[in-house]
């Protein structure tokens, strides 16, 4: 695999999925994998603390971005994070999907088929439509504890913040190509 595939990989796990998956991303043959297990077990545990700590503080600014754009007042920001912490929850759930769709694109890059790219596009546009059904339902939730209005702000902010999210992704992985 291209190194700059795999790091492109290793930058898009960790923004949708977090340490587990970035610990997968590095790929190596057979024989070297055994020696870079014994080997650099202790340097995966680093990176992989490390990794986490980056998470959360990209989640921790992405929180911090949502909370000012939304100006809530206490008694709405009191409804209003349940609600996104049970909608952020379920979106890191979804996103183990699309860490899957890259990882096995990555997996087939270079030995990409007309089936394999059918899967994986089949793949992405079924985690897009899941992702936007529970962003509806975050709106429906929303707009029933506190109003259309502050949910439609939510919906803006995060659309806007998911579209950073995505272009960055596409920005990172190469164009699918047929040898």
């Amino acid at each position: 695999m291209a190194p700059r595939l795999v790091t492109a990989i290793a930058a898009l796990l960790l923004l949708v999925a977090g340490s587990a998956a970035l610990s997968q991303s590095t790929p190596v043959s057979a024989s070297a994998g055994a020696d870079q297990r014994r080997s650099s077990g202790g340097r995966r545990d680093n990176v992989q603390e490390y990794v986490k700590l980056l998470r959360a503080d990209i989640h921790a600014e992405k929180t911090k971005i949502l909370g000012s754009a939304m100006q809530l007042d206490a008694a709405q920001a009191e409804k209003f994070w349940p609600i996104y912490r049970d909608y952020d929850a379920r979106l890191a759930k979804l996103n183990d999907m699309r860490v899957a769709n890259i990882l096995e694109y990555a997996r087939t890059y270079s030995d990409m088929t007309d089936i394999k790219a059918d899967e994986l596009a089949n793949g992405a546009i079924v985690y897009h439509k899941r992702r936007i059904e529970l962003l509806a339902t975050c709106y429906d939730n929303l707009r029933e504890a506190l109003g259309s209005v502050v949910a439609a702000r939510f919906m803006q902010v995060e659309g806007q913040l998911l579209s950073i999210i995505d272009l960055q992704i596409a920005s990172e992985l190469p164009l699918m190509w047929q040898d």
